[in-house]
């Protein structure tokens, strides 16, 4: 096996170039994305690589970046598209909400977008407004797009390898805060695919439901509690939709009590929704109701109030302490 140290930013950047080599119908374009790389240096080299005709840059017109993806998509082409910033993709949100997600099924299946939007998301990086956006409801809440959000960089290579290989479109969200964090991979071994969550640490005590940005300070959190002597299990969801109930509602069963960690706010959310297809399907193993740390319900604060706003260890363990112990 061939072990490498990569950023979660290598291995997206891994990803896209041994997906374009293996395949001349992917191309990639978006703002900033060729000669600079990308904001986030995610496409770095790649036009130097495969040229201006597989990478480059647009204008700043998000919703003609959607609408051209659309219709190289009903052409035979792969286009992976960039968003640059989470809040930036509102402008081409009547695109994906209207054409993407309800191509196949405006055509009965005779047209297919087999078309990745890759959005840069979530806090944790001191910026304002429009650049820390935790926006997946959107898109969860929009039946025809297939939604995930990896935590590690051997997942970063791996779903975004699956998303361009899609017949469907795909939002491919990036936890930008992620984007530096390295760790040894081996590319060349299969991780789970599009749809399948991963327990990263067992526990018996209670299980941490996260996904994305959320799940390294799930880990952490479970890390505090061993010191304090409890074993907390966490999963990482990884996927979105389709969201993988076997494995999380096993997990949950196994302990009988959940929390769910989320950076988005906590109102009508995809940790409510997580919140409700676990109680639904495990109730009568639940020793307490499940749990939530989440976002506030407020537009994201400015920089120096980001940590205020963001799930923390503290945060988590005192949710951990209100699952009703003493009732055990």
């Amino acid at each position: 096996m061939t072990h490498v140290k990569l950023s979660m930013a290598q291995a997206l950047n891994q990803a896209l170039r041994d997906a374009m080599t293996a395949d001349e119908t992917v191309l990639m374009f978006g703002e900033d994305v060729g000669a600079l790389g990308g904001v986030f240096r995610i496409t770095d080299g790649l036009t130097a690589e495969f040229g201006e005709s597989r990478c480059y840059d647009t204008p700043l017109a998000e919703a003609g970046i959607v609408g051209t993806a659309i219709g190289m998509a009903m052409n035979g082409m792969r286009p992976v598209v960039e968003m640059q910033f989470d809040a930036f993709a509102y402008p081409a949100f009547e695109q994906i909400v209207s054409h993407v997600a309800k191509m196949r099924n405006r055509t009965r299946g005779r047209v297919t977008l087999p078309m990745v939007i890759r959005v840069p998301y979530a806090g944790g990086i001191g910026g304002v407004e429009h650049h820390c956006d935790s926006s997946e409801s959107y898109y969860v809440n929009t039946p025809g797009l297939i939604v995930v959000a990896p935590a590690t960089v051997a997942d970063a290579y791996t779903l975004l390898r699956r998303a361009i290989e899609s017949p469907d479109p795909v939002i491919f969200l990036e936890p930008k805060k992620l984007y530096w964090a390295k760790e040894e991979v081996d590319l060349t071994q299969a991780e789970p695919g599009i749809g399948q969550a991963v327990v990263r640490r067992e526990g018996g005590d209670a299980t941490l439901i996260a996904y994305g940005p959320s799940v390294p300070i799930a880990l952490e959190a479970a890390e505090v509690a061993a010191t304090e002597g409890r074993e907390l299990q966490v999963v990482d969801v990884r996927s979105l939709v389709p969201f993988d109930d076997e494995t999380v509602c096993a997990a949950v069963r196994s302990t009988g009590r959940a929390v769910v960690v989320a950076e988005a706010t906590g109102f009508a959310s995809v940790s409510s929704e997580i919140v409700a297809r676990v109680t639904e399907r495990c109730f009568h193993s639940l020793a307490a109701p499940i749990r939530r740390v989440t976002g506030f319900d407020i537009p994201f604060p400015p920089p120096k109030l980001e940590r205020h706003q963001l799930p923390s260890v503290d945060r988590i363990l005192d949710a951990v302490d209100d699952l009703q112990w003493e009732d055990s």
